[in-house]
């Protein structure tokens, strides 16, 4: 509402304040130059440039140590106890499980240890060859290439080739068991039933100066050959 006063007179304080209300405009009052609203749009897509440079800096390295490490990556060597090597060369008609410890190390994080197993078998070589013919004499890791059987025994992945789950060995059964989706194996891991794609997954065995070592290797699951995923569990 403006104030209409008679020009003849000096208004009185009431009216300049009224006046100076309605008639002055603030720096929010202003309408924008074209300038203005530049220089806006150029802070805003500077800050969403600057995060975005940052965002991706720190994502680099982040998902890189999430990539599994695959075959380019040396595995480690892990000792089995006497006791668990002299339970093993004891064994004959059921599996053995062999717990290790297992040092991991990436680029961000200090050594670890995890505790780990896999299962030992005794075999007599001929008959295993036999009872897996899916499986060549050696297969592929980081060093070279390891023997399946190596001093009469046989070290399989706990690992089930189906979804990642941990088979169970069943006495009353005699075969591993996966609890998770009905996979099935007999002693020498060959597949009997179940969604597996493949039997079960031999790992590096090696002896020296009376140590027996084994190597975790991670293959890839719900595909029927052995990729390599990582030596890390």
């Amino acid at each position: 509402m403006l104030v209409k006063w008679d020009r003849t007179r000096t208004p009185c304080l009431s009216e300049r304040a009224t006046l100076s209300k309605h008639n002055s405009l603030t720096a929010y009052d202003m309408p924008d130059t074209p300038e203005d609203v530049s220089r806006r749009e150029f802070m805003a897509n500077a800050t969403l440039t600057i995060g975005g440079i940052i965002g991706l800096v720190l994502a680099v390295p982040i998902v890189s140590s999430l990539i599994p490490t695959g075959q380019g990556t040396k595995g480690t060597w892990s000792p089995l106890t006497a006791a668990e090597f002299g339970d093993l060369q004891k064994a004959t008609d059921k599996p053995v499980k062999l717990e290790f410890s297992m040092k991991t190390k990436d680029s961000y994080l200090p050594e670890q240890t995890f505790e780990d197993y896999v299962w030992g078998i005794k075999v007599d070589p001929a008959k295993f060859k036999a009872a897996r013919p899916d499986l060549p004499a050696a297969l592929p890791f980081s060093d070279g290439n390891y023997d399946v059987v190596n001093m009469s025994f046989v070290i399989m992945s706990p690992i089930c080739p189906h979804l990642g789950c941990r088979p169970i060995w069943s006495a009353d059964a005699n075969r591993f068991q996966c609890p998770c989706h009905g996979s099935q194996f007999n002693m020498d891991g060959a597949h009997l039933a179940g969604p597996a794609p493949r039997g079960m997954d031999p790992l590096p065995l090696r002896e020296q100066s009376g140590v027996a070592d084994v190597m975790w290797i991670r293959y890839q699951s719900s595909v029927p050959d052995r990729v390599i995923l990582s030596y890390q569990s």
